[in-house]
């Protein structure tokens, strides 16, 4: 009866050992396929990013580094990783491409709408001008930016006490100048002081301020109360003089007096819409302007640019016009009546 216990203890116990080898064993192929299929992961990441797939955008490596090396970083890892990766730092004798040119502006641009509503009713902040015409750099600099202006505008503006006027203005008119794909810079000439308005005098002072500011090609003289009614009224530099606002005439000019022609607008697009409003005080009517006319072509030669006289006070270049304030004297004294 001893012997068969001893018997079926030993046969326990080598099946007992034995299933424990073959636990090891198994542990063993485990351990051995895990670290083997790791690298092989690694490696196949590694490949990937160098192959075809690595056109699809950046990659995102996951690593499982339990099974590396115990003093292995992560950051010297990343080294090892950058190291394999290809390069995306630029060629140094790489050469960027030369822009296309733009093409000339277009005699009469496609975006023009003709007929305008102007109206004077709502209220107008320069805020909201602004942000109409984000385009419009400082000093009320504009440049068209799909095609290549053929000349450069500068619009000269005689100014004082009309803000309100100068809101509507600007308002309507760099819409209008942005769509003809005019280079443009805005002038408004403010003189200082309770003296008469010379406004000859002040569209003289811009003509010269604005020389100093670039070699414009032409110079485009207008009222602040005057607003265009069809944007068709392109403000280009024409071969002749060009009087805009052709329902405004109302007096001859010294041009003939030169050689020259006044060019205008068709009937049907030079037409203005003027904000009302009361005579400003010190603006009257020169009782002599008729006079003044007719002796034009004597005084013609030694009055104007070749004898204007005046002082920049500040100049101030804000997001939508360019301010230049100064003082241009008392006017001669006029003689009395009798």
């Amino acid at each position: 009866m001893s012997r068969l216990m001893l018997g079926r203890t030993l046969e326990r116990i080598c099946k007992a050992v034995l299933l424990l080898c073959l636990v090891h064993f198994l542990i063993m192929m485990i351990l051995y396929f895990d670290v083997y299929t790791q690298r092989f992961d690694i490696f196949s990441r590694f490949n990937n990013g160098r192959g075809a797939n690595s056109s699809r955008g950046p990659h995102h490596y996951y690593y499982n580094f339990s099974s590396g090396r115990p003093n292995t970083t992560f950051a010297s890892y990343l080294a090892t990783a950058d190291h394999l990766l290809p390069s995306t730092k630029p060629e140094a004798n790489h050469t960027p491409p030369t822009p296309k040119p733009l093409p000339p502006c277009p005699e009469v641009p496609h975006g023009l709408v003709g007929r305008l509503l102007i109206e004077f009713s709502s209220q107008i902040t320069l805020e909201r001008v602004q942000r109409e015409n984000p385009n419009v750099t400082e000093g009320g600099k504009y440049t068209p930016p799909d095609c290549r202006p053929k000349q450069k505008v500068a619009i000269i503006v005689p100014f004082r006490h009309r803000d309100n006027h100068l809101k509507y203005w600007l308002h309507y008119l760099h819409p209008v100048l942005r769509r003809q794909k005019i280079d443009y810079g805005i002038f408004i000439i403010n003189q200082l002081g309770e003296d008469t308005f010379n406004r000859a005098k002040l569209l003289n002072v811009g003509y010269t301020e604005a020389l100093k500011d670039a070699e414009y090609d032409c110079f485009i003289f207008s009222d602040v109360d005057l607003i265009p009614m069809d944007d068709r009224n392109l403000y280009h530099c024409y071969d002749q003089p060009r009087h805009f606002a052709i329902a405004m005439d109302k007096f001859g000019f010294r041009i003939t007096l030169n050689g020259m022609k006044v060019s205008r607008p068709d009937v049907r697009i030079g037409r203005y819409r003027m904000i009302k409003h009361e005579r400003d005080k010190h603006n009257e009517p020169n009782p002599q302007r008729f006079s003044k006319i007719q002796n034009t072509k004597n005084t013609m030669r030694k009055d104007g640019i070749s004898s204007l006289i005046y002082r920049v006070v500040s100049v101030k270049k804000y997001p939508l016009y360019t301010n230049i304030s100064v003082e241009i004297g008392k006017p001669p004294p006029r003689p009395l009546k009798g």
